[in-house]
């Protein structure tokens, strides 16, 4: 296995781990005995644990991101911006299943907000990069639409409220967060 394919085994080992344990609760050795790999080769693909969970969190980014330009893929104009929002959120629904996704998205927004504390603006500057552009994609998608890319966000959140909650996807709440 090449180096790269190596770093991608980290990177979806580290957002695995990451989920479930957020940055503090997660160590690097858990991260390395997912991928099967010593600490030490670890390190020599990623500077630090902090190197990893951003990587990891960019990567959660990236995959929502690219669910949703694929799910606009092909929809027909006539469907307009109601349309294309139904695509993004059954798309997400999709994505979001297993709940890995959700749990670290909860975990970076946790992280930022505990390194801005500690007073690292750089660690949550690097994570809201990659929100603000998956907030701009999908007012791209929406053609625009600051009202339909914030309703569309907002019901994504609670969504994910709801998922780290533990709600069934049949409970009547998610009634409220579809409509």
């Amino acid at each position: 296995m090449s180096a790269e394919d190596r770093r991608e085994s980290v990177i979806a080992a580290a957002l695995t781990e990451f989920a479930r344990g957020g940055y503090e609760g997660t160590s690097t050795e858990s991260i390395a005995q997912r991928v099967g790999v010593s600490q030490p080769y670890l390190f020599r693909l990623f500077p630090n644990k902090r190197a990893m969970f951003l990587a990891a969190a960019l990567r959660c980014a990236e995959r929502t991101r690219d669910t949703f330009v694929a799910a606009a893929e092909g929809i027909d104009p006539e469907a307009g911006t109601e349309g294309v929002k139904e695509a993004l959120g059954d798309a997400y629904l999709d994505l979001i299943a297993d709940g890995e996704l959700v749990m670290m998205q909860m975990q970076m927004q946790v992280a930022s907000h505990q390194a801005a504390r500690a007073g690292d603006a750089e660690f949550g500057e690097t994570i809201r990069a990659g929100w603000t552009d998956l907030v701009d994609t999908v007012r791209v998608l929406l053609s625009g639409d600051d009202t339909a890319t914030g309703d569309f966000m907002a019901q994504g959140m609670l969504i994910n409220v709801l998922v780290a909650l533990g709600y069934p996807q049949d409970h009547r709440i998610w009634n409220c967060a579809r409509s």
